[in-house]
């Protein structure tokens, strides 16, 4: 009996307790619009978004203060309401998928892609600029995606496009149903059938409309409408890109063509990237 109450005792300190809310969770990717997505969602009456990202499943330093202070990062809710969180990192890190479905196997994920080429010259642009801020010394964009006449294999920006590896791990731990890939491409160009289409994976009454979004011809992007009162992205988001010599951009696109096509395959659908 005594080994029995100790199993018993062992397995519930393995096994974290489910979140007394519905949660759902934007795994990523970086740069692909996560925080326009989130943003959006946070629109519909009964969706309350945490401000920033927690990075629980994949820092060490918070996954080891368990999940009640997981849950404690998330803001206010009302029974009714869904809880959302974003943090980039988790789409490409390998050990939250099972993290998260140990907390929750059942979850709703929603993943925001968009062209892998764009989103690595996006991911170089947050660095050169965040470099810039602080006066510190940055590479040019073409001696990180180039060695020696070939692509960069070492440069981290570009693994994180291979969304096809990312992919087959989370597939590992859950069911294709349970994650919704948002077209982050589309997303920026028409927001609202993408979002639509979010409403219904996440079982939500339609709210959503065309009088929610608004194209700014001076930052050259779709803004928000909430009630009347209306709001952009912070200026850091739809920065111009660096020039990039037409021919490392074709080596850029020849690179992940087989990746793309994989994804493709694995996901069951296609996108518009070359």
């Amino acid at each position: 009996m005594a080994a029995l109450l100790l199993g018993l005792l062992l397995f519930a300190m393995q096994s974290p307790p489910l979140p007394s809310r519905p949660l759902i969770i934007i795994i990523g990717v970086r740069k692909g619009g996560t925080r326009a997505l989130i943003e959006m969602l946070s629109l519909h009456s009964t969706v309350v978004a945490a401000q920033n990202e927690v990075h629980f499943f994949d820092w060490e330093s918070h996954f080891q203060k368990g999940l009640p202070w997981y849950l404690s990062q998330m803001p206010y809710a009302f029974p009714e309401q869904l809880t959302v969180e974003k943090t980039p990192a988790y789409f490409t890190s390998g050990k939250v998928p099972k993290r998260i479905h140990q907390m929750n196997p059942n979850i709703k994920l929603l993943l925001i892609l968009r062209d892998p080429t764009e989103r690595v010259l996006s991911d170089y642009t947050q660095v050169f600029y965040n470099r810039l801020q602080k006066h510190k010394r940055y590479q040019p964009i073409e001696s990180v995606l180039v060695k020696d006449g070939e692509i960069n294999l070492g440069y981290k920006a570009l693994n994180r496009s291979l969304y096809y590896i990312h992919m087959q791990n989370w597939l590992q731990y859950f069911p294709l149903e349970s994650i919704h890939v948002v077209d982050g491409d589309k997303l920026i160009k028409d927001p609202l059938p993408e979002m639509k289409k979010v409403e219904k994976f996440l079982n939500l009454e339609p709210q959503l409309n065309a009088s929610n979004f608004y194209f700014n011809k001076t930052k050259g992007f779709y803004c928000l409408r909430d009630h009347g009162r209306e709001r952009c992205l912070h200026d850091s988001k739809g920065r111009a890109h660096p020039h990039v010599a037409p021919a490392i951009l074709q080596k850029l696109y020849q690179f992940f063509h087989e990746p793309n096509r994989k994804f493709f395959e694995l996901v069951g659908r296609t996108f518009s990237w070359k």
